[in-house]
């Protein structure tokens, strides 16, 4: 069954007036010129291809999330414009197929391809093929799969929650117990054992203390890590607040022979922040640094700045991190250093995103590791949209909202 203007006019082609058929061209032109400006309006990416993958049609916003040229395209095999797309795997079955793609060019972004065959018989060289071509429906589906990846995280950390009063009271006051107990029997040694056995105790009594003394670090920087504390916000310097770690903790550097550099924007802002829990987020970020150069390395620390958000970086000289671990450094126990807890990193994630900023790491095997941190310049305020309906609503709505914007921006 035929339907549509296009089939209406092939059917009665014959009986047409020819000066009649001028009017019909424009209106099929007009029609398709509508219909591509439909396409064009939908976020939703659509590509048509013919039946061996030669695409004939895309639209804007499949051509914006390749990046690719939309009159280049046409005509080109539809793999050879989209990197690393399978599309023999996708079209194998000849039926609807539903696959998510990483893409990294021109933005590292994640979409979901739909493709649907078309039905009808077509001829694409030589050969005739039962499937006409396909229609493939492209949805960025970055956002879905981050929001995905924090509700995992919330989970997690509310797990992590409930065990923590359990290891609080099954864990910590058994240590105590064991260290005043170990405190005890070194005294007892010291005064009746002969001077080789209490030396040889001694030694045994030292490792076990050593290791009650690391099995609390252990539980401390656990309970640390997920116990709940709102951030007490204040008006702070943060170059202030990284002259103050440093200053804290440049002796520890020293000892290993790690040179620190400071490299301060001198008009930083203000901004709000809870001084303490910045000034932990910091004590982790240079003591890993320092653990991972070991010796003889340089940690560099910049502050900068935007109309945004602010930003300080933790620049080290270590041997960096593999591609595989770097997706792991926020895992609760992963850790790639001897000793470490791997909780460290979840406390700063967690610190951070209180206040409402974020952390990206940047890191290459030999090539060392950059931690930065984004943090708000202003304090974000709900309000409603405004709604005028007369003029004079309208000059009062923009009013009430220039008090609103002063007030977000009064934080600097």
């Amino acid at each position: 069954m035929k339907s549509g203007f296009i089939d209406k006019l092939i059917d009665r082609l014959d009986r047409v007036d020819p000066q009649e058929i001028q009017s019909y061209v424009l209106r099929i032109v007009q029609e398709k010129g509508f219909l591509e400006k439909v396409f064009d309006a939908l976020r939703e990416g659509v590509i048509v291809t013919g039946a061996h993958g030669t695409i004939h049609y895309l639209n804007r916003a499949a051509s914006e999330l390749f990046g690719v040229d939309r009159n280049a395209s046409i005509g080109q095999p539809i793999d050879s414009r989209i990197r690393g797309l399978d599309w023999a795997g996708l079209t194998r079955s000849g039926r609807v197929v539903s696959r998510d793609l990483e893409i990294f060019y021109p933005e590292h972004r994640y979409v979901n391809f739909y493709v649907s065959p078309l039905e009808g018989d077509s001829t694409e060289g030589d050969a005739k093929n039962e499937v006409g071509g396909y229609v493939l429906l492209l949805r960025d589906i970055t956002e879905t799969r981050e929001l995905h990846r924090e509700e995992i995280e919330s989970e997690r950390m509310n797990a992590l929650t409930m065990l923590a009063a359990g290891v609080a009271h099954e864990i910590g006051n058994p240590l105590n117990s064991l260290n005043i107990h170990l405190q005890l029997m070194e005294r007892k040694v010291r005064k009746k054992a002969d001077p080789e056995l209490a030396r040889e105790l001694g030694e045994s009594l030292e490792i076990a203390r050593s290791e009650i003394k690391r099995l609390d670090f252990i539980v401390e920087k656990f309970l640390s890590a997920i116990r709940p504390s709102a951030p007490q916000f204040e008006l702070c310097d943060l170059n202030g607040i990284v002259r103050e770690s440093a200053r804290f903790l440049e002796p520890e550097l020293e000892d290993r022979g790690i040179s620190l550099q400071l490299q301060l924007h001198t008009d930083l802002p203000l901004l709000r922040l809870d001084r303490d829990q910045i000034k932990q987020v910091f004590y982790n970020l240079i003591r890993n640094a320092g653990q991972a150069m070991g010796a003889n390395g340089e940690l560099t620390i910049r502050t900068d700045f935007d109309d945004y958000q602010v930003s300080v970086s933790f620049a080290d000289s270590g041997e960096g991190i593999s591609p595989e671990d770097l997706g792991r450094v926020f895992e609760p126990y992963f850790t790639t250093k001897k000793t470490g807890s791997g909780l460290g990193l979840l406390i700063v994630h967690r610190i951070i995103r209180e206040h409402g900023g974020e952390v990206k790491f940047e890191s290459e095997e030999g090539e060392g590791t950059t931690v930065t941190l984004y943090l708000p310049r202003f304090e974000k305020r709900l309000r409603f949209l405004p709604g005028p309906t007369t003029e004079g609503d309208a000059r009062e709505s923009e009013a009430d909202d220039s008090i609103i914007e002063v007030e977000a921006n009064s934080v600097d």
